[in-house]
């Protein structure tokens, strides 16, 4: 999976986005089950790279699919991308569902859990 990583980096350097497809399009039939959520986000980040949001909107589906849970910046790609598209509900559902209600920052050299700041709220 390593490999295929690196592959896929390469192929976004490159702007070889076609290549990049054929070749997760390769994973995602062979390796269904094992597909790591590395994996996932570098091609989430490859088509966010190349402003193609309906392809990051299929590859999330996949990964709901397979039930891997986004990590942080993935989950603000997404939610860009549905945004572009301009599907605001989608947008903050997937905000809600995935973003943690904490996050944790460095305040006087410790690391602080805060309450992410919930527009909603107020």
């Amino acid at each position: 999976m390593g490999t295929y990583d690196t592959l896929l980096l390469a192929f976004d350097m490159d702007k070889r986005v076609d290549e990049a497809e054929s070749l997760w399009n390769m994973i995602l039939h062979v390796h269904t089950r094992s597909i790591s959520k590395q994996l996932f986000s570098r091609m989430i980040s490859l088509y966010d790279h190349h402003d193609m949001q309906e392809k990051v909107i299929e590859v999330f589906a996949d990964m709901e699919e397979l039930r891997v849970r986004p990590d942080e910046n993935t989950v603000k790609k997404i939610a860009r991308a549905f945004q572009k598209l301009g599907q605001e509900d989608k947008q903050k559902l997937v905000l809600r569902r995935y973003l943690s209600k904490w996050k944790y920052i460095h305040f006087n050299g410790e690391r602080v859990r805060v309450k992410r700041y919930d527009s909603d709220e107020d």
